[in-house]
This record gives structure tokens, C-alpha cells and sequence, in this order.
């Protein structure tokens, strides 16, 4: 087959697909559905970074378990961060999801409630490098850690570049915090960040899809493949690349 013939139907397949999966009604199976609950920005936020974070595995679980952080939270996420006392943290003695421990969670609180005091928008946590995408997330490891009393055991759940993950969950929360559009599923909240700047999240629906498709050849599923994905992506939409991670996950989980 031609490849530039290809090339167009695949473009044309990809695009029905996000129409058909870009659609608010299908947020309440997913985990976006968390920081959907919520108006104020910095709510949408903290919400939206734990969800995210805390997504691998089963999507019933991992909604149960937002949800029930967002419970000892009193469902005001950013009035806790920035107001509680070190009593009401004996909350999270026993939260546990999947290898995520009490330890991890309140080492996350305890970076959200520093940052909160110098800055009013997580936005600021990932634009402390402007370069590239890899150097934003890499910068955000560092300065996620940079705390004295950062756990070793914590680093596992938020990925970097420099140690080769696909850093998927990070890329869909910057997903959901920076693309607009007129669907209404992503938030499209911050401003310093573009839309052709987000690399593709890729899990293995998607890495499987894109595969199957011929939009990447590399046999490990990295950060190196999560740019080639989001390099193949841009040929069809430079602006917008990240969109067709509606249609990559959904082929993959739905069909």
C-alpha cells in the first residue's frame, strides 16, 4: 500500500476516533472524572495529580481509592494542603494503594503544601525548565524530591525521563491540565505549557494500538518511544498531537 495513501486513512481513522472518544460522556469511567468534580483551579489540580498518579491498574480501583483520599481531604483538596495540622495527617496512617504507602502519601502532601506556600498553581512545578518537555519533567522530579526529608521509596511513583519511563501518568495529567478544547474533557487550565509541546502518555493499550498501526518500531516501551509515538502523531496534528491519545487508549481498551 502507497505509503502516503496510508498515511491519510490512518489520519482519517484517528481523527473519527477522537470524535467518537473526546465526548463528556465518557468521563465517568475514567480517572479525569476525579478533578472533575471541582471548580477552583488549585481543587482541579491536586485532584487531578493524585488521580493521576495513582492510576495503574483497575480503573474501578483506582476511582475508589481517589475517591477516598479525597474523602479524608473533606473533599476541599487545596484547603487541606495548605491548612492542615499535623494531627488530622494520622488520616493517612493507613492509606494504601496498590505499592503506594502512608509514607508516599504524606511525603506528597508535604510537597504540595511547601509548594502551595510559594506559589498559587501547580503550573509553576513544571515550568521551572522551558527547554523541552523531557527537561520539564526531569526538572519536576528534582524539585518533587528536593525536600530534606524526600522518601527513596517515593521516587518509583513519580517518574522521570532520566530513568527511562514513559512517564505516562505525568504526561496524562499534563494532558488533562493543558489541552482546550471544545469537548470540555480536558481541563485546558494552565497557560505556559502548549498543547504541541505534551508528549503522548502511553501505556500498554496504547503502545500495543500504535505498534499494530505503525506509528513506532521500537520494541521497548520508554521514554524514546513515547516521543516517536508523539513525533508520528504530529504529522497528522503538529498543533494538537496529544488528542489522539483519546483514540489510542480507547481502540485499545474498548475495541
Amino acid at each position: 500500500m502507497d505509503n502516503m495513501y496510508y498515511s491519510h486513512e490512518l489520519k482519517k481513522l484517528l481523527n473519527k476516533k477522537v470524535k467518537e472518544y473526546n465526548r463528556q460522556n465518557f468521563i465517568a469511567t475514567d480517572p479525569i472524572s476525579i478533578p472533575h468534580r471541582f471548580t477552583l483551579k488549585q481543587d482541579i489540580e491536586i485532584a487531578g495529580f493524585f488521580a493521576a498518579i495513582f492510576s495503574w491498574g483497575n480503573r474501578t480501583t483506582i476511582l475508589k481509592k481517589s475517591d477516598n483520599l479525597l474523602i479524608r481531604m473533606d473533599h476541599s483538596p487545596f484547603d487541606f494542603i495548605k491548612h492542615h495540622q499535623p494531627i488530622d495527617l494520622k488520616n493517612f496512617s493507613n492509606f494504601k494503594h496498590r505499592t503506594f504507602q502512608p509514607t508516599d502519601i504524606l511525603y506528597c502532601i508535604e510537597f504540595l503544601k511547601n509548594h502551595y506556600q510559594h506559589s498559587s498553581t501547580l503550573e509553576a512545578a513544571f515550568s521551572i525548565s522551558h527547554s523541552t518537555m523531557e527537561s520539564r519533567l526531569n526538572a519536576f522530579h528534582h524539585y518533587f524530591f528536593s525536600l530534606p526529608d524526600a522518601p527513596d521509596r517515593t521516587r518509583k511513583h513519580i517518574p522521570s525521563p532520566t530513568r527511562g519511563s514513559t512517564c505516562k501518568r505525568l504526561n496524562m495529567f499534563l494532558r488533562w491540565m493543558v489541552r482546550k478544547d471544545e469537548q470540555g474533557v480536558d481541563f485546558g487550565i494552565w497557560s505556559a505549557i502548549k498543547s504541541s509541546e505534551l508528549i503522548c502518555p502511553v501505556d500498554v493499550h496504547v503502545a500495543r494500538v500504535a505498534r499494530t498501526l505503525g506509528l513506532i518500531t521500537r520494541k521497548q516501551t520508554d521514554w524514546i518511544t513515547a516521543q516517536e509515538l508523539t513525533h508520528a502523531l504530529a504529522e497528522f496534528d503538529a498543533d494538537d498531537p496529544v488528542k489522539y491519545d483519546f483514540a489510542l487508549f480507547n481502540m485499545g481498551v474498548h475495541e
